[in-house]
């Protein structure tokens, strides 16, 4: 057994760690937060003043304007924080290191789908001039980015001069590792905010909040980063009143695994630090790989053979497929917003429901495979969305939150889509709940079988 790391998952560990530990205050990761809250405000200016008059100690975000002192410049520095007047803002960035932004921020480039939907959260559209190759390739998520121009797939191939020429303010990064771009964009702002961890289970001090948080202050929108924060942490935590009642005798086991193809003899499942760990667990069950060694180690995922698989033998199964990659590749089977017919989900379901190997799972004899999409992954939804899905598979006779109107909540009111679920788009295989209407493709046989183990609370 070994640790398998993606490119873009070889990260150190402070990324997650940057905001404080569960069960304390969040803390905003902007010099100038003198006394450590999540806000910058009025009583950072008297604890500025405090820690000159020597009656407070000296915190790590007190010297506002990072010129290595505190003094009264810092005060004045935090008094234009406040009213948005900065000429120059210091962040902790997603890898707990100092940044320095120029502001007004004008100009920006975008990767990947987290950061192009934060865009259109915080209403900032109208300042990114260039997106990434995925980005590009996703018109029905985003169908005003996917116009700008693309500066290819930023994560192998990277046009440096294309980014150059669109004389970019900031680029936003999807990946930690930075280095590289920083050093072939010279002028150029690359920030890492943070989003790729949003610790479902504790969002309040997750790094997906701060980098949230953070760039409300960089593009002057805190108004509306502080609206989807609550709204995110508020459903979450709906969702978690009634699954954190669930008993640990009613959870079933999960393997949540990246979808394997039928050449594939291994299968790669995820570690505790990734969503889709934390989704299964704010859904209610239990996932298996928590008894690996690397669980707590691993920065992504871990390689596991089908004997351990066959061992552990979960109540369900939920594979992983993506429809477009960090480097701009479509991948099959078609999922998420721009796919509208389930027939390659089918067909990938039935291929891994007839693998002789896996034909005597539990999962597999009960009709409890499911796929999901990259998107309950991958975007801003940050993997609340998904869980949702999930605690309606695993409990639905306890799960009131109906999952589709969370969806379409999420897409109307902060992604700004004109997109009907009911019409489009394909996020889970099989359908859920009767009653919704039965995706073009989805074989009787397993829908009906589906549909009749979650009535029974299978």
């Amino acid at each position: 057994m070994r640790i398998n790391l993606s490119p873009i998952a070889i990260l150190v560990l402070c990324a997650l760690a940057l905001p404080i530990a569960s069960g304390s205050a969040p803390v905003l990761h902007i010099f100038g937060n003198a006394n450590m809250d999540a806000v910058v405000d009025q009583s950072d200016e008297a604890f500025l003043s405090a820690i000159i008059e020597g009656k407070e100690k000296s915190s790590e975000l007190a010297d506002a304007n990072f010129d290595g002192k505190v003094d009264s410049q810092d005060i004045s520095q935090v008094e234009q924080i406040i009213n948005g007047t900065e000429k120059n803002l210091t962040i902790l960035d997603g890898n707990n290191l100092p940044i320095t932004i120029k502001k007004p921020v004008e100009r920006i480039v975008a990767e990947y789908l987290d950061n192009a939907d934060l865009m259109q959260i915080l209403k900032k559209t109208d300042k990114v001039v260039g997106v990434d190759l995925a980005v590009a390739k996703s018109p029905a998520e985003f169908p005003k980015l996917s116009k700008q121009t693309s500066v290819g797939a930023m994560h192998k191939e990277p046009d440096y001069e294309k980014v150059l020429s669109l004389n970019p303010d900031i680029l936003l990064v999807f990946s930690n590792v930075t280095e590289e771009k920083k050093k072939n964009l010279p002028g150029v702002c690359v920030l890492f905010a943070g989003l790729y961890y949003p610790d479902l289970l504790n969002p309040e001090t997750s790094a997906f909040t701060d980098a949230v948080r953070k760039l409300g202050y960089v593009l002057d929108a805190r108004p509306e980063a502080e609206e989807y924060i609550q709204w995110h942490i508020d459903s979450l935590n709906k969702l978690m009143e009634t699954t954190g009642k669930i008993p640990d005798s009613e959870k079933p086991t999960v393997l949540v695994a990246a979808y394997p193809e039928a050449d594939e003899k291994t299968i790669f499942t995820f570690a505790k630090i990734d969503t889709l760990s934390s989704m299964v667990e704010l859904a209610g069950g239990k996932t298996v790989a928590a008894n690996l060694p690397d669980f707590i180690k691993s920065t992504y995922r871990i390689e596991v053979d089908p004997e351990w698989l066959l061992q552990e033998d979960p109540d369900y199964i939920v594979l992983l497929v993506v429809a477009t990659t960090y480097s701009g590749l479509v991948l099959d089977p078609p999922s998420g917003y721009d796919a509208d017919n389930a027939t390659g989900m089918k067909q990938a379901l039935e291929a891994f429901m007839n693998r002789p190997e896996y034909a005597n799972l539990t999962a597999v004899r009960n009709g409890h495979v499911y796929i999901v999409s990259g998107n309950m992954r991958n975007d801003a939804s940050k993997g609340l969305i998904g869980a949702a899905y999930l605690a309606k598979i695993f409990h639905p006779d306890k799960v009131k939150l109906d999952p589709e109107d969370l969806h379409q909540e999420y897409m109307q009111k902060f992604l700004g889509l004109d997109y009907d679920l009911d019409l489009h788009g394909v996020f889970i295989y099989p359908p859920l709940i009767e009653g919704q209407g039965k995706l073009e493709g989805v074989p009787d046989s397993y829908y009906d079988m589906a549909v009749k183990n979650i009535a029974a609370g299978a």
